[in-house]
């Protein structure tokens, strides 16, 4: 017997069920983010006019990547993390480590929560690609 419903897994608690996940639920994350020239706004706090490629950007946040996974200690990779996103994240929390607080599901770009509901709380994903450029993401929560 079929029910003819969505099913819905959720990874990051191994938890399936039929209901869809509430805009309630809360999710949490920091990120860095590097700005290209075909950004949806090419600019930051850091920077008035970014004229870096999409490749360019992509190639900075792979290497801060691989420098944040080789730290072994788990609170160090976080503080490395945070380190990083301040002094160069394009994004306005940089001022915060890169923390974008908690946030309701819906609420950011559809590319960026789907990488956050597929990590694990203390996960860092592989580069993605946003309108806003591309990004490296710590789920916090």
């Amino acid at each position: 017997m079929t029910y003819q419903k969505n099913y819905y897994y959720n990874k990051a608690k191994k938890e399936s069920r039929w209901d869809p996940p509430s805009v309630e639920e809360k999710l949490g994350a920091k990120h860095i983010l590097r700005k290209h020239r075909n950004s949806r706004r090419p600019s930051s706090w850091r920077e008035e006019n970014i004229t870096r490629s999409e490749d360019e950007a992509r190639e900075i946040i792979e290497g801060y990547l691989r420098e944040i996974q080789e730290i072994p200690d788990a609170k160090e990779r976080d503080r490395r993390f945070s380190e990083i996103a301040s002094k160069y994240s394009d994004c306005s929390s940089a001022k915060r480590g890169g923390d974008l607080g908690s946030f309701a599901i819906g609420a950011m770009q559809k590319p960026f929560e789907a990488a956050v509901l597929d990590l694990k709380v203390g996960e860092i994903s592989q580069p993605i690609k946003t309108d806003s450029g591309i990004h490296i993401i710590l789920r916090t929560l």
